[in-house]
């Protein structure tokens, strides 16, 4: 009898332990622990290009929140660009991430420009 509910308790844990990781995975894509510093480059050589109000948005880090970079980028496919997107490597996206949400308008350290 201990065995089986030792057994039980066992599975009931392992369960928890992956719907957890699962759950966390599919909450949070891209975080925060990229190169700020190579993402600032790469965001001016790749995204300020064309998002300098002549064709499309301008946008710099502080023009969104915190929890607004973390949406754009876990949704990318839904913008304009998102083609652009996909020929990027995660890595790549990972430094601008962590260069505009390192730097948001709700930052500790907020942009004061692009």
């Amino acid at each position: 009898m201990a065995r089986k509910k030792r057994f039980w308790s066992v599975v009931c844990i392992v369960f928890f332990v992956a719907c957890s990781f699962g759950a966390a995975l599919a909450g949070s894509e891209f975080s925060n622990d990229g190169n700020g510093r190579k993402g600032k480059y790469l965001y001016r050589k790749n995204c300020r290009t064309c998002h300098d109000g002549s064709s499309a948005a301008e946008i710099s880090p502080n023009t969104k929140t915190q929890a607004q970079w973390q949406r754009t980028f876990n949704t990318y496919e839904r913008l304009e660009c998102a083609e652009e997107w996909q020929k990027m490597d995660q890595g790549d996206l990972t430094d601008i991430f962590t260069y505009l949400y390192d730097h948001a308008y709700d930052s500790p350290q907020p942009a004061t420009c692009g």
